[in-house]
């Protein structure tokens, strides 16, 4: 069995734990990126990604911030604690193929200045846009999941 079918199988009985980064600037915009991969394909969300075994939460969201955003010192925004949350989706990171994805999401809020640039957008997003919050929460093209964010964000 090849790593990406072990994957899939341990993803069949076995819920990913996983940080996301909910950027906010000024207090009034949050950071979405346009998903290219599964699952959430096609929507916007907030980055995040899954824990590794054997990492802190901490090392995940300096991954993460790095890999995705370009960010190279995410502890020095001081993420603070937005919730544990769960996120389900019918499909996987391999497709429509009957295995379905389980994710508990440690969600972190990141509080930026008016003007911050993020430095990068990796493979993962098509682009990436930062969204008025009352704009973010009616427009349905924004995930589910991360509308659920935003009412945290008052």
């Amino acid at each position: 069995m090849n790593e990406r079918e072990h994957f899939v199988e341990l993803l069949r009985g076995l819920p990913l734990v996983s940080v996301d980064l909910v950027l906010v600037r000024g207090g009034t915009e949050i950071l979405l990126g346009l998903r290219t991969n599964r699952p959430a394909q096609g929507s916007w969300f907030v980055p995040g990604g899954r824990i590794l075994k054997d990492e802190p939460r901490a090392d995940a969201l300096k991954r993460v911030a790095a890999r995705e955003l370009g960010i190279a010192d995410v502890a020095g925004l001081k993420p603070q604690l937005l919730g544990v949350f769960e996120h389900f989706y019918p499909d996987c990171f391999a497709g429509d193929i009957g295995v379905s994805t389980h994710y508990v999401v440690i969600a972190h809020r990141i509080d930026v200045p008016l003007g911050f640039e993020v430095p990068g957008c990796d493979n993962q997003h098509a682009e990436l846009r930062w969204w008025p919050i009352a704009e973010a929460a009616a427009n349905t093209d924004v995930h589910r999941y991360t509308r659920d964010y935003l009412p945290l964000l008052a």
